[in-house]
């Protein structure tokens, strides 16, 4: 009698070293998506973003948006970048089915963590797919943490002021999940060290305080880049190309820019919360452009 088919089945866990820290990145949820060019193409001429499809053997109408936070446990604090979507998919009647449930609290357990083991929870922006998972039942999920956050992303989305109609939703969504989080917050600029070893980096464009987050243990980096590049291909070899979902799309073509290109100068390891699982790599210059280069083995060598 033939087997059952099972449907697919993908990784969801990675944990590797750096340095002195151990790192661990979480596929909270992820989504596929039409639009490859209305989303990530903003500007390209016509055929260009089919051409570009083909070439790096994706489809050119689809797209699929990973969520990918990240734990790194320094042997001193375990700090979790970002919480995911959580139940926003259940909770929300206007996500419902555009967004995924979040896992990241039931593959944290997989990998041997609970969410009060958690001491900093460092958010990279306010976005409801990165601070999805803040509350549970109306309570804080990681009861025990303290929260980090971009002075300028947080009072942006405090003040509400000069919001677009998109992004109504998301200031909603700020009110419910983050902003009762005030006083558990430590309110950070660029440069600051969030703890010995991490310290923010400017990332804005994509929101107003987009916060990225430099790791450096035992001449190790790692750089978490967030939302500065939304798709692997797109983003990484067209920076100049505008995104739908980038809030200054201007500024976010300057920084995604002046990221690629520290990244390749320095041949620094990175993350970013939407590249494909899991989300390491690092980007590369060539002849061509800027290509993001996955990892294989080299963090378990």
């Amino acid at each position: 009698m033939p087997a059952d088919m099972k449907g697919p089945l993908r990784p969801t866990l990675y944990r590797y070293k750096l340095g002195g820290f151990e790192v661990m990145n979480v596929l909270d949820s992820f989504a596929q998506r039409d639009g490859l060019g209305a989303v990530h193409g903003g500007g390209a001429q016509p055929g260009e973003v089919e051409a570009l499809a083909k070439a790096n053997n994706i489809p050119p109408d689809r797209f699929e948006h990973p969520f990918v936070p990240v734990l790194v446990n320094t042997g001193k604090q375990l700090i979790l970048f970002d919480t995911g979507n959580g139940t926003l998919a259940r909770d929300v009647e206007a996500l419902k089915g555009r967004v995924p449930d979040g896992h990241l609290v039931e593959r944290m357990a997989q990998a041997g963590y609970k969410p009060e083991d958690v001491d900093v929870v460092a958010i990279t922006h306010c976005h409801p797919d990165h601070i999805g998972a803040n509350f549970t039942g109306g309570k804080p999920t990681f009861a025990n943490a303290r929260y980090v956050i971009a002075a300028a992303e947080f009072d942006y989305w405090k003040k509400g002021e000069n919001i677009s109609d998109a992004r109504k939703p998301t200031k909603m969504q700020f009110d419910r999940l983050m902003a009762p989080l005030a006083e558990k917050c430590t309110f950070i600029k660029p440069g600051d060290e969030v703890v010995p070893g991490i310290r923010a980096v400017d990332c804005s464009g994509h929101s107003a305080g987009l916060t990225g987050y430099h790791l450096e243990s035992e001449g190790k980096n790692l750089l978490l880049f967030a939302d500065s590049l939304l798709h692997y291909v797109c983003g990484v070899q067209n920076p100049e190309w505008t995104i739908g979902f980038d809030d200054d799309q201007q500024k976010a073509v300057a920084n995604r820019k002046k990221i690629l290109k520290m990244l390749a100068a320095e041949r620094m390891m990175a993350v970013g919360f939407h590249m494909p699982f899991p989300s390491l790599g690092w980007i590369h210059e060539t002849p061509m452009g800027y290509r993001w280069v996955a990892h294989s083995y080299q963090m378990n060598l």
